[in-house]
């Protein structure tokens, strides 16, 4: 019985330890989320820029007759 006990103590802490890195992979996960996101959200805003940039310089052209 007390064999049984320290192998289920044993166990239970390997899930407990396995929760915590989860746990601490799951926060790197978000943080690393979030980063990416605002790197979406700068990279979006420039090409939109550029293409604003662009469609000016388009217009200035002269059109071909």
């Amino acid at each position: 019985m007390h064999a049984e006990l320290d192998t289920l103590e044993a166990k239970i802490r390997q899930v407990a330890e396995l929760c915590h890195q989860l746990r601490h992979e799951n926060i790197a996960l978000r943080q690393q989320l979030l980063s990416t996101q605002q790197d979406n959200k700068q990279l979006t805003t420039r090409l939109d820029a550029a293409r604003a940039r662009l469609q000016a310089l388009l217009e200035t052209l002269p059109e071909d007759v």
